[in-house]
């Protein structure tokens, strides 16, 4: 990858990171405010203008964020198999994504109970549920968690990253160890 397009991947990567981040801190202001307000009408929009931002938001920022890190890990030297920092920053992004999705289904039956003409007793508790606090919450401590490992670079290389390594500086294919059994006598 050449310089310039290196750097402009990882304008995109940290672009799209970092509007997640904030997507999910309004998400979950939203829904600190459906949970506690009482006020039936403020409760309504919070989960509306929730499934809005997890649709035309949260989604694409996820996806985008999951593709230029993608793109960045193995278009670099960092690769996407060498350190452990970069696999663990991939599984978090990839079970942060997943659970997203699979949200969005709660997402759209609040909302649905929100754009009800009238709301019951049973209807206004559901919406009040910490549940999106909770989600959102998480959300938040694993994307922080992840922005965290991309600034420290905890150091580790996976086996892969230190046989490539030492493949890199000796020009020569790490030797296969043969373990031979000893003859029972």
């Amino acid at each position: 990858m050449t310089p310039r397009l290196r750097k402009l991947t990882l304008i995109a990567h940290i672009t799209s990171s970092v509007g997640w981040l904030g997507a999910v801190i309004v998400v979950l202001a939203l829904a600190i405010t459906a949970t506690t307000s009482q006020d039936v009408d403020i409760v309504r929009a919070a989960h509306l203008a929730t499934q809005v931002i997890g649709w035309t938001v949260l989604i694409p920022l996820a996806f985008a964020s999951l593709l230029t890190g993608l793109v960045q890990s193995l278009g670099t030297a960092w690769g996407l198999f060498r350190h452990h920092w970069v696999l663990l920053k991939l599984a978090m992004t990839v079970l942060a994504t997943v659970v997203l999705l699979l949200y969005t289904g709660t997402l759209d039956y609040l909302a649905g109970i929100a754009a009800q003409d009238t709301l019951s007793p049973t209807d206004l508790v559901m919406l009040r549920t910490p549940s999106v606090v909770l989600h959102s919450g998480a959300a938040l401590v694993l994307l922080l968690t992840a922005a965290a490992l991309s600034v420290l670079k905890p150091q580790g290389m996976t086996r892969y990253g230190r046989r490539r390594q030492q493949y890199e500086m000796t020009g020569s294919r790490p030797s296969k160890k043969i373990h031979s059994a000893s003859p029972r006598q």
